[in-house]
């Protein structure tokens, strides 16, 4: 490995050390609207924001709908108020995944190189993943929402549906940091997509989010308890239908701070250091 190579990381951080605040918002800003562009560009990138929603929003209600339905006391239009609030947490995972391939496959194509050579603040290129992956989550939700006001979901408490959507934001933008970490440190974008799949499975099945957990076996719930899906699924349930909701949803933002507190500088300090 040459001087040269070894030496950039520490001319990368050099540099942003000179960038202000307002460098940094003005880079962003401008590597937001390029991401908006390339999407423009390849509109069925948006396949999975815009499709997925109705798909599994579909899928869960008519086909768990009846059976789930009966267990919570009622049929399937019992089961649309539990499970639609639920999904605002598959939706930020599902969403969160997406930015790691996406994030690989630019390192693939060379884009990120050029990035690094450029004279921008590093931290930039990560945060306008963020807000473009953010704007997605924020679509694939209104979809789900518009389909489960079409399938029977009564929206009563349009203060709790907003917060709903912001604590699934945030959670969703927690997420990304562990999904950046994956697309910047695997070698393929498929890597990182098995490797998601492989952690996303067991967190969304294994949690409150489609059906209640009190029928499950005494070492799965035990296993839900702690899951932060399962927080997230309730707290949203509560703050849109009724219910508790302290509990949840200080469990779910200490989640979100801890692992953005924990992910953020992993994932920078991977971006500016990868050779």
């Amino acid at each position: 490995m040459s001087a040269t190579t070894l030496a950039a990381p520490l001319k990368t951080g050099q540099a942003d050390a000179r960038i202000g605040l307002r460098g940094h918002v003005r880079h962003t800003s401008a590597l937001v609207r390029r991401n908006l562009l390339w999407i423009r560009q390849d509109p069925e990138s948006m396949f999975d924001a815009v499709l997925m929603p109705i798909v599994f929003t579909l899928l869960f209600v008519y086909v768990f709908g009846g059976s789930i339905g009966q267990a919570l006391g009622g049929g399937q239009d019992q089961y649309v108020q539990y499970v639609v609030p639920g999904m605002m947490a598959m939706m930020s995972m599902n969403i969160a995944m997406a930015v790691g391939t996406g994030f690989n496959q630019d390192f693939q194509n060379g884009i990120m190189d050029r990035f690094r050579t450029l004279p921008i603040g590093q931290g930039s290129v990560l945060f306008a993943k963020i807000v473009v992956e953010l704007m997605r989550l924020l679509i694939a939700t209104t979809i789900m929402m518009i389909v489960g006001v079409l399938v029977g979901f009564d929206i009563t408490n349009w203060g709790g549906l907003l917060a709903a959507v912001g604590l699934s934001a945030l959670f969703g933008t927690s997420i990304m940091w562990i999904f950046l970490v994956l697309g910047v440190s695997m070698k393929s974008a498929q890597s990182v997509q098995a490797m998601g799949f492989l952690v996303l499975m067991p967190l969304q099945f294994g949690s409150s989010i489609f059906a209640p957990t009190q029928s499950m076996p005494g070492w799965l719930q035990g296993f839900t308890d702690y899951n932060p899906l399962s927080s997230l699924a309730d707290s949203a349930r509560g703050l849109m239908v009724g219910g508790p909701v302290a509990h949840d949803l200080w469990v779910t933002i200490g989640w979100s701070v801890a692992l953005t507190l924990v992910m953020a500088p992993i994932a920078i300090h991977k971006f500016r250091t990868k050779n």
